[in-house]
């Protein structure tokens, strides 16, 4: 038996009706935002301005003013760097660092992976 049928059915014996409750579809504009941003793709730009901004503290001086987040993409974080030499240290020495301080500042999920790239 449908439940609405049923509801009717129990109003009228007893001889008062009662509202139906309805759903709250209250939302707050911070979900809207949430939402939009999500159907547009956006959350991981924002994230990569995040990383940018952050960059010189995660790094340091010197490795900051030798490389820079190029864009974040499916959580590889793709790193432009001026040298080669410099490409060749931070991949074979201080990638797993440099990993580790962005895991624990953004989350694992946002950046699973780094690769670099001169440029």
């Amino acid at each position: 038996m449908d439940s609405r049928l049923k509801a009717q059915v129990i109003a009228e014996w007893r001889g008062m009706y009662e509202p139906r409750p309805r759903p709250d579809r209250l939302t707050t504009a911070a979900d809207v935002v949430v939402r939009l941003m999500k159907s547009f793709g956006l959350t991981e730009r924002l994230r990569q301005e995040e990383i940018t901004a952050a960059w010189r503290e995660i790094v340091g001086d010197f490795i900051a003013a030798h490389s820079e987040p190029a864009r974040l993409q499916s959580g590889v974080l793709y790193i432009r760097v001026l040298q080669p030499t410099m490409h060749y240290e931070l991949d074979r020495v201080w990638k797993a660092r440099i990993l580790k301080n962005l895991r624990a500042r953004f989350g694992a999920k946002t950046v699973r992976e780094i690769r670099f790239n001169i440029g």
